[in-house]
C-alpha cells in the first residue's frame, strides 16, 4: 500500500483538478492524442515533480510521476454559472488537495456584463469550493490591451481582476496574476486565433503557476523573447484581414446564433488519475 503521508505533508500538493474554460482545457496547445494540452497540464507535471520520490514498489504502473493525480474538468466556451453548475459540485466530490478556478472571461466579453454582479458570484463559487478541497487557486484575466477586438474591453477586465484579488485575500487563496505575466503580450504568446494562448504561451502560465505556489521553475515565466525580424504594415494589414476572415467573423457568426465552441465538448481528464507518460507535454 502506497505512504500517502508524504503526500499529506504540509507545503505538498498530491492531487490537482483545474476548473474553468477553453484557456484552462488547454486551446491552443494540441496534444499527442488529439486533446489539448495548455498551461494546467504542463502545471501538473511541475507540480508532480516536487513529490518526494517514492519506493519503487509504490509507483503505479501507468505513472512515472509516483502518487501524483491530476483532474482537468475545464470545456471550451463555458460561462461562469455553467462552470459552477457542472464543474465545482465536481471539485468537490474528487476533493484535491488543490483546484484551480479560472472563470468568467467568456461572461465578461459579453455585451452589458456588470464585473461587480459576475464577481460576486464567483465569490460564491469560491467559498464553497474552500470548504471542501485544499486550496484554491484564483486565476486573474489578461491584459487585453494588445488584442484586437478585446481591447476595448480592458476596463471591465481591470476592474473584475480587482475584485478576484480581493476575493482571493478574503478566502487566503493564492493568485495567478495574468493581468502582470508581461511575456504574454508578445504576439508570439498567442495562437493564431488571437484569443486562445500558444503552446509556448501556455508554457510561461504554467510556469507562473508554479512559482505562485514556491515550485522550482526550469525556466524565468517572464523571460525575454528572442529577437524577431520586423514586420511591414502591408504584411500586418494582410495578416490582420485573414485573421478577420478566418477567426473573428466565424466568432461573431455563433455569438448572432447563441452557439458556443463547447457545446458537445466534454471534460478531458473529469478523473483523478496518474500522469500517464505518453500524454505528457513536451
Amino acid at each position: 500500500m502506497a505512504d500517502d503521508s508524504r503526500i499529506n505533508q504540509p507545503g505538498i500538493i498530491g492531487s490537482y483538478a483545474a476548473i474553468g474554460d477553453s484557456f484552462t482545457e488547454g486551446v491552443g496547445d494540441p496534444g499527442p492524442d488529439g486533446t489539448f494540452v495548455g498551461w494546467a497540464d504542463r502545471f501538473a507535471v511541475l507540480l508532480a515533480d516536487q513529490l518526494p520520490v517514492p519506493d519503487a514498489a509504490t509507483i503505479p504502473e501507468d505513472s512515472p510521476h509516483g502518487n501524483f493525480r491530476y483532474a482537468n474538468l475545464a470545456v471550451r466556451g463555458r460561462l461562469l454559472d455553467q462552470i459552477v453548475e457542472e464543474q465545482v459540485p465536481r471539485a468537490k466530490e474528487l476533493a484535491p488537495d488543490m483546484v484551480s478556478f479560472c472563470a468568467g472571461g467568456n461572461d465578461i466579453i459579453r455585451p452589458g456584463t456588470d464585473p461587480d454582479d459576475l464577481a460576486e458570484r464567483f465569490e460564491r463559487a469560491v467559498a464553497d469550493l474552500s470548504d471542501a478541497v485544499g486550496t484554491v487557486m484564483v486565476t486573474t484575466g489578461f491584459d487585453t490591451r494588445g488584442v484586437p477586438v478585446l481591447r476595448h474591453m480592458r476596463g471591465k477586465i481591470a476592474t473584475y481582476n480587482i475584485h478576484l484579488r480581493a476575493i482571493a485575500d478574503r478566502y487566503h487563496c493564492p493568485v495567478l496574476d495574468l493581468w502582470s505575466l508581461r511575456s504574454v503580450q508578445d504576439r508570439r504568446a498567442w495562437d493564431d486565433d488571437r484569443l486562445h494562448l500558444s503552446p509556448e504561451g501556455h508554457t510561461r502560465v504554467a510556469l507562473r503557476a508554479a512559482q505562485v505556489l514556491g515550485v522550482d521553475v526550469p525556466a524565468d515565466p517572464d523571460q525575454a523573447w528572442p529577437p524577431r525580424a520586423q514586420r511591414g504594415t502591408f504584411e500586418e494589414r494582410r495578416d490582420d484581414i485573414h485573421w478577420a476572415r478566418d477567426y473573428l467573423v466565424p466568432w461573431i457568426g455563433r455569438r448572432l446564433r447563441g452557439e458556443s465552441s463547447g457545446d458537445h465538448a466534454e471534460a478531458k481528464r473529469p478523473d483523478l488519475l496518474p500522469l500517464r507518460p505518453d500524454l505528457l507535454p513536451r
